[in-house]
């Protein structure tokens, strides 16, 4: 697993890079207090959960942002990821099973094989483009 912090505010987690080879049954890869929540599991055949729902639950939060993930399904990506100056801090290539998560700053990405798929996980609800991101002038 890959961290990548701000080199403005050296203590603000941007983006994890996770690759699918890990050897641990689980690892909680997002910090507790993200609104994007994901671990992997890596289990033996038979394993089983007990049966179970989520509770629905107000919550109110000052400020939220939408945080993002691309799973890599089939293919490669390069992906270019931003510190909060909107200055590129990382750049990786993403294969399958590869996992980025974007908790702030900004990112772009490069399919790099034909046939690439993508599953792409983001925080809600969406409200529409104009309130949900910024584009980064090059």
């Amino acid at each position: 697993m890959i961290k990548i912090y701000s080199k403005i505010n050296p203590n603000l987690l941007l983006h994890i890079i996770n690759n699918s080879e890990a050897t641990q049954k689980r690892v909680d890869i997002i910090p507790e207090n993200n609104f994007l929540q994901c671990s992997y599991f890596k289990h033996s055949k038979g394993k089983t959960f007990a049966p179970h729902y989520h509770i629905k639950k107000e919550r109110h939060y000052k400020e939220q942002i939408a945080q993002e993930s691309w799973v890599i399904i089939q293919g490669k990506v390069k992906g270019i990821f931003y510190d909060i100056d909107n200055t590129i801090i990382a750049e990786h290539i993403l294969e399958k099973g590869d996992a980025s998560f974007t908790l702030e700053g900004g990112h772009n990405y490069e399919i790099l094989e034909d046939g690439t798929i993508i599953y792409e996980y983001k925080t809600g609800p969406y409200e529409g483009q104009a309130l949900d991101k910024r584009f980064i002038d090059d």
